[in-house]
């Protein structure tokens, strides 16, 4: 999603017409879930995807025809329904995918808020004479935006069922008040909180970024944490996590990985984050190492039901060795406890 963010605001800037492709539905193992969006200009280049290639080129002509003046469509892939495109999904899945003119007025709202890590639902119409009329909703209730063709009654039942969803943290096609719409939300990008600089931290640093993780580095010895060595850091603060973890916060959005070997950082850290709604806390550390840090914790007042929440030795075991192979295991292990929370 940041490319294609980024391709939007570049295609806007050079006067692009642009066509918006978004996965308004899902069944069997299709490759990309409901939300999933791809981007597509006159000159046919692309941004994002639908699927894992399956059906990209042909959005990409109903696209065109959209960019030239045809109706916001309702598309359907699939490989076991007749009735479906003649192209299909080589995994056996189906999707179906909503392709409209995508315009700057309500696109900005969502960008702006992407910027600020806001949540947000956006409510598309997906039939009947308003389709592709939308209403933006925010956390709080409030409308955003809007040029949503609907009557008094049903936007209030609207606005509930977008805050519904934003509750759920899931996007999904709905039937509210005999409309046909998507709920797409727009959730705030992770935070990857790293506490030490040293050489597996640069490593993960950069690809945490990739993924799409807004990163904060922490560690008081300044010689470790400088922009230098981690570029396009979300923050970089000289100080120890007690002084720091606090005024952050350590929210569901948030994954923690202590790599300083100090107990002196290391444990603070723990203690602060071991009770908090971070869903990960891992530690670079041998087991020995770590049974005599369990013991530090719980002499500093740890709860003890909550240890086991720290992961050690940190990340996937793949036999990673160097600090690149490190932090690869250690993004996958969040990856996993980010997209299976209870395997």
């Amino acid at each position: 999603m940041i490319d294609l963010h980024q391709a939007v605001r570049d295609w806007f800037e050079r006067g692009d017409p642009i066509a918006l492709a978004t996965v308004v539905g899902t069944w069997g193992s299709s490759p990309r879930q409901t939300g999933a969006k791809m981007v597509v200009n006159e000159r046919s280049e692309i941004a994002g995807s639908v699927s894992g290639g399956c059906v990209e080129g042909a959005v990409v002509q109903e696209a065109l025809h959209v960019l030239a003046g045809a109706d916001p469509r309702l598309l359907e892939f699939g490989v076991s329904d007749e009735t479906a495109w003649s192209v299909g999904l080589s995994c056996g899945g189906k999707i179906t995918v909503f392709v409209e003119r995508l315009r700057s007025d309500w696109w900005n709202v969502l960008d702006e808020g992407r910027k600020s890590d806001s949540t947000l639902a956006c409510v598309t119409r997906l039939e009947g004479a308003a389709k592709g009329s939308k209403m933006i909703v925010t956390a709080d209730s409030q409308v955003a935006w809007s040029d949503l063709d609907c009557d008094d009654a049903l936007k209030p039942r609207i606005i509930a069922a977008a805050v519904g969803a934003m509750q759920r943290r899931e996007s999904s096609r709905a039937a509210i008040g005999g409309a046909d719409v998507l709920i797409d939300l727009q959730l705030p990008r992770p935070r990857l909180l790293i506490v030490g600089g040293a050489h597996v931290a640069q490593s993960l640093h950069r690809l945490a970024a990739e993924i799409g993780f807004r990163t904060i580095l922490i560690d008081p010895r300044k010689a470790f944490a400088t922009p230098e060595r981690f570029p396009g850091a979300e923050a970089i603060f000289h100080e120890y996590p007690q002084q720091v973890l606090p005024v952050i916060g350590l929210d569901r959005d948030t994954y923690l990985a202590v790599l300083t070997h100090d107990p002196k950082i290391d444990d603070q850290a723990l203690l602060l984050a071991l009770p908090s709604a971070a869903p990960y806390v891992g530690i670079l550390s041998s087991r020995k190492t770590h049974q005599k840090r369990l013991a530090r914790l719980l002499e500093a007042g740890a709860d003890p039901d909550l240890l086991d929440r720290i992961r050690t030795p940190i990340g996937l075991d793949i036999g990673a060795r160097t600090p690149e192979e490190i932090a690869l295991a250690i993004m996958a292990e969040i990856i996993q406890c980010r997209r299976r929370p209870n395997p």
